[in-house]
């Protein structure tokens, strides 16, 4: 996420423009890379691509910037060339829930035991817990942050009282006239309320 779609749209305004333009080709290269679908003559630009890519990386960086990582995306389209779509080969998931199993972990001499015992008895009370009723489980519990005062709204944290000046008030109708979809209609009949009366002023 970060590499694809943050970073392009972080480095305009902060680096120079060789810069910026070497790094959105880089994140380019593997948001095309990572997309569901490939073809081969597409896979193939990329792997064209990426080396002039880094190229004009060595150009920019010092050498010690480039190690055995900076190298490795040059084999990164051949690799999907042969094995297929990137997301289904991708170690992420299994590093999630490989933290998943170190959280069960409460004797450091035995951790597969303790990683087996914890995981049984998650599995038996999300089975238990379904046929459960009037008992607040993990499977019907309700949010965190789902306290509602009068007016039905939903804070995080408590709330602070502020009183806000007539123009700030002004500001926050004005928006709220402007973009609520509530009031749409009738923004949009008073837009064409409008719109008539100039009409009607232009004809005398």
């Amino acid at each position: 996420m970060l590499m694809q779609h943050i970073l392009p749209i972080a480095v305009q305004k902060i680096l120079p423009a060789n810069v910026v333009k070497v790094l959105i080709e880089l994140s380019n290269f593997f948001k095309q890379l990572c997309s569901k679908v490939n073809t081969m003559q597409e896979l193939e630009k990329i792997q064209d691509r990426i080396v002039l890519t880094l190229c004009h990386l060595e150009k920019i960086f010092p050498p010690s910037f480039f190690d055995i990582i900076e190298h490795l995306p040059i084999h990164l389209a051949a690799e999907a060339l042969i094995a297929g779509a990137v997301q289904f080969r991708w170690i992420y998931p299994i590093e999630r829930y490989l933290y998943t199993l170190k959280k069960y972990v409460r004797n450091l001499a035995y951790p597969e035991g303790s990683i087996e015992k914890g995981y049984l008895m998650e599995e038996c009370m999300n089975f238990c817990s379904r046929y459960m009723s009037g008992v607040e489980t993990k499977e019907n519990r309700q949010p965190h942050n789902l306290e509602e005062d009068d007016n039905g709204c939903r804070t995080l944290g408590k709330g602070r009282h502020k009183v806000m000046d007539r123009i700030t008030v002004a500001q926050v109708h004005q928006y709220i006239v402007a973009n609520s979809e509530v009031v749409a209609p009738f923004r949009n009949l008073h837009e064409m309320e409008l719109s008539r009366a100039r009409w009607r002023a232009s004809k005398r």
